[in-house]
């Protein structure tokens, strides 16, 4: 993945296409927009200008993200829209895991998204991590501000998971904002009318596969894949290139429609 000269892995990015179509990319819980940059340059070798947004709370330290309230990330996000909205007349939203959820319900807030691509995007947690989130949502670990996060990122492949300058711990607090941002979603699913793409990975450590087909079907979604190789993150994961080239095809539909 390239890394303009100077910039951190972690860092947010825009890249400037022709297409009328501007695209917000946007990373997962405890990520950075490393997760999405080898996504965006195949979506800005479309054509497309791209913003790989940083929501708040992420890529600083993990204490930073424990203040912060899931509305900060939902309010980035729109503001995010907002500014794409200056420089084209198009905008869509390509977000994996909390980005997808993000994606998903900042078109249930506004109506002017041209389409949103979720990736990987949890409505519930399994095994430990689902009685983590209601422990938190209970304020049952307020005594325990951070959590390990066994075995990295959710990534199958090893550079990637390597490099990933994700967190590499929980803040239960944030957690608990987490699970009020999935229960927020999926109270909305059916109020999506935006064209809707869904991705996920079959072996997902993290959020459940069997998330995608209720969000394709509730939220109307015009097409869903699952993909047989990768984990959880799945823009930087083995298949990345399936990845790519499914956002691209499905934006390049939508950019001037």
């Amino acid at each position: 993945m390239a890394n303009p000269k100077g910039a951190a892995l972690g860092d947010p990015f825009e890249l400037v296409g022709d297409s009328p179509l501007g695209v917000i990319c946007v990373h997962g819980f405890t990520g950075t927009p490393y997760e999405m940059r080898y996504l965006g340059e195949a979506i800005a070798r479309a054509g497309h200008s791209v913003m790989g947004l940083r929501l708040p709370g992420h890529g600083t330290r993990p204490d930073e993200l424990a203040r912060t309230p899931w509305r900060a990330w939902a309010d980035a996000v729109s503001n995010a829209v907002d500014a794409m909205r200056r420089q084209r007349p198009r905008v869509a939203i390509v977000g994996q895991s909390l980005g997808g959820l993000l994606a998903l319900f900042t078109a249930t807030e506004r109506d002017d998204l041209t389409a949103i691509a979720s990736l990987g995007a949890p409505l519930w947690l399994e095994g430990l991590s689902s009685y983590v989130a209601k422990w938190a949502v209970a304020g049952k670990l307020r005594r325990i501000p951070m959590l390990p996060k066994l075995g990295g990122p959710d990534v199958r492949d090893r550079r990637s998971k390597r490099e990933n300058p994700c967190y590499r711990v929980f803040p239960t607090a944030a957690v608990a904002e987490l699970a009020h941002v999935m229960d927020e979603v999926r109270g909305r699913l059916a109020r999506v009318t935006t064209p809707l793409l869904v991705m996920h990975g079959a072996r997902d450590h993290t959020a459940p596969v069997e998330c995608a087909p209720v969000i394709a079907r509730e939220a109307h979604a015009e097409r869903m894949r699952v993909l047989p190789r990768s984990y959880h993150l799945i823009a930087i994961d083995l298949e990345r290139e399936i990845v790519a080239s499914e956002v691209t095809a499905f934006l390049r539909r939508h950019a001037t429609a």
